[in-house]
């Protein structure tokens, strides 16, 4: 028996009318859906009026739960790998999935969609013909600021993200590496309080700190001609 795909399904971000087609038609064809939340993802299902069985897969149990995946994969099941929000392996353990699938030669298929990144990008109005992601940057002050101290001497855009708990420290980490540079911000990308906005890191700063901290934080910082210190 040939082994089962496994689909790597890009899930909205935030508004539920960004799903594709093809994702709703490979949610309803396979035999499981492996996800990070199974609550949250049962909740999407059940708004489209899909019945899949949901199995949970993140970074505690990626080892365990990832021999169970492909174990249905060797079986011939078809699987889609989500994430809570936006494209699987994006800065989550998906891709670890992903490789062992490949290294067993099972067919994965990529159902491109929506990624916070992509979406703040074209609508930042910057250059993007080159952009390097960093994901989340480290937690600890120091580990923040060396690791910016780095990404500085890059000849491309910047993209990260950050979460509400962390943004004016981040900022903070920003205005002290990039100095007066200018950024864009994306709060709350395709939901009801989306916003995008732009300014220093400092100015950035007081207008969060004045309650709007809230939300999945998506920070740009273009690229321009940076002065050496």
């Amino acid at each position: 028996m040939p082994p089962g795909t496994l689909y790597v399904v890009a899930t909205p971000i935030g508004n539920l009318e960004d799903i594709t087609l093809r994702a709703l038609r490979t949610l309803k064809e396979v035999a499981l859906v492996a996800c990070e939340d199974t609550r949250r993802t049962r909740t999407l299902l059940s708004h489209f009026g899909i019945s899949v069985p949901v199995t949970s897969y993140f970074e505690h149990n990626k080892r365990v739960k990832g021999e169970v995946i492909l174990r249905a994969l060797r079986d011939g099941k078809s699987v889609a790998l989500v994430t809570d929000a936006g494209t699987p392996g994006i800065s989550d353990p998906g891709f670890l999935l992903v490789k062992q699938a490949r290294a067993e030669s099972i067919p994965v298929t990529p159902i491109p969609g929506p990624s916070a990144v992509i979406a703040l990008l074209s609508a930042a109005g910057v250059p993007a013909d080159g952009f390097f992601f960093e994901g989340f940057l480290p937690i600890k002050p120091g580990r923040r600021v060396n690791r910016l101290r780095a990404l500085r001497e890059l000849e491309a855009t910047i993209v990260c993200y950050e979460s509400p708990h962390r943004i004016l420290a981040t900022l903070a980490a920003v205005a002290e590496v990039f100095g007066e540079a200018p950024l864009v911000v994306g709060r709350e990308l395709t939901k009801q309080f989306e916003e995008i906005v732009d300014g220093t890191a400092a100015e950035l700063a007081e207008r969060f700190a004045a309650g709007t901290a809230r939300g999945e934080f998506t920070l740009i910082i273009p690229f321009t001609k940076r002065s050496a210190e």
